[in-house]
Parts: C-alpha cells; sequence; structure tokens
C-alpha cells in the first residue's frame, strides 16, 4: 500500500491562527483559533496539541503549507519563522501560499475579493474568481485603499471576505501552492514597509 502525503498547513497573517493537517489532499482536521496578538506562544502549543490529537508527528510530513502574507507584520513572520523551521531541521519540502488567497478559499461567491485590514482605509487586497471550486486570480494582491479598490471591481458581482474559514483542500488543487526550492530563501509577503523602514527614509 502506497504511503500517505501528509501536510502541515499554517497560517498567522490575520488575527486568526489557522493550522490544518491534509492527509492525499483531503484535510482531517483544523484549528482557527482567534489570537490577541499572541500567536507567538500559541501558535506551536495549538500545532503540538493538533498532531497529537490525529497521532501524527512532525517528522512523519512530507510537506509544510505557509501563508506568507500579507497581513499583520508580527503574524507572517511567526507562521513563516516556523515553518521554516520545521522544515529545515526535518528536512520537510515548505510550499508557500498567499494567506488573502486562503482568506478567499472559504467563499463559494464567483468573484472573492478577500481582505485584510490595513489601517487609515487601505488594506491588503486581491481578486479571484471561481470556477467549478477552483480559484483563479483577476487582481493581485495588494497593499491599496479598500474603497478605490473595490470600486474598481463595479459593476461585478462580488462577495468581501475578511474572515471565516479556510478551505485548504481548494487551495490545494486550485494549483496556488507555490513550492520552495531553497528553504532560506523563505520570505514574508509584507506589501509594505515596516514602520522602522518608514523612519530611516523620513
Amino acid at each position: 500500500m502506497p504511503k500517505s502525503w501528509k501536510r502541515l498547513a499554517i497560517d498567522t497573517a490575520t488575527d486568526y491562527v489557522y493550522l490544518s493537517l491534509i492527509e492525499n489532499d483531503r484535510e482531517k482536521e483544523n484549528i482557527i483559533k482567534s489570537g490577541n496578538r499572541d500567536h507567538s506562544v500559541t501558535t506551536i502549543p495549538l500545532m503540538a496539541e493538533l498532531l497529537e490529537r490525529n497521532g501524527w508527528k512532525l517528522n512523519e510530513l512530507d510537506e509544510i503549507i505557509v501563508g506568507i502574507g500579507p497581513g499583520s507584520y508580527t503574524g507572517v513572520r511567526i507562521g513563516v519563522t516556523i515553518a521554516k523551521m520545521i522544515g529545515y531541521l526535518n528536512h520537510i519540502k515548505v510550499s508557500a501560499v498567499s494567506s488573502l488567497a486562503l482568506l478567499a478559499s472559504g467563499s463559494e461567491a464567483k468573484i472573492i475579493v478577500p481582505l485584510i485590514d490595513a489601517r487609515r482605509q487601505n488594506a491588503f487586497i486581491a481578486a479571484f474568481k471561481q470556477n467549478n471550486g477552483k480559484l483563479e486570480y483577476m487582481k493581485p494582491d495588494c497593499l491599496a485603499n479598500k474603497e478605490e479598490f473595490l470600486d474598481g471591481m463595479k459593476p461585478m458581482d462580488y462577495e468581501v471576505v475578511d474572515s471565516g474559514k479556510y478551505n485548504i483542500e481548494k487551495i490545494i488543487t486550485s494549483g496556488l501552492l507555490i513550492s520552495i526550492e531553497n528553504i532560506h530563501e523563505l520570505v514574508p509577503n509584507y506589501l509594505q514597509m515596516t514602520e522602522a523602514e518608514r523612519n530611516i527614509q523620513q
């Protein structure tokens, strides 16, 4: 009997920690837990709990899927750091995916606009079209004024998604995973300068 393909998905780019175990492209169980800016202390214990409950061990994983943002600067960094650490230490394949694509995956609408608030009327935002349960980009991830972006979507009928469940199976079948060949080249997609970087330029 062929060995099953075991994946762990991680995303910490929003106010929620998302963790999922996938076996042969089918999700076994997930955790979506609201955080209080404490992803750095909750993500690994939640991951350990999820693995133990399903009888999986880290060194049995075949692939790590990680949301690389855009989103919260600290949140994105936490998820990417955990994925790099697990992948490097256990020689596990790592694949990246847009955190906005993950947000969009939970919707069944034909046109989906996932967004993550970036303050000052701005948002990390993108647009996807969905056909037969597969997602395809219409507009790439960007940092934009939310109202201007949505005005640009008119007169199309679309659904805005800023929270909710993820459908990791849809992400896999839509071909939205990016295989990371060199783990050291895995970096977050911040889409904006940090406050320190802005201060340097002033």
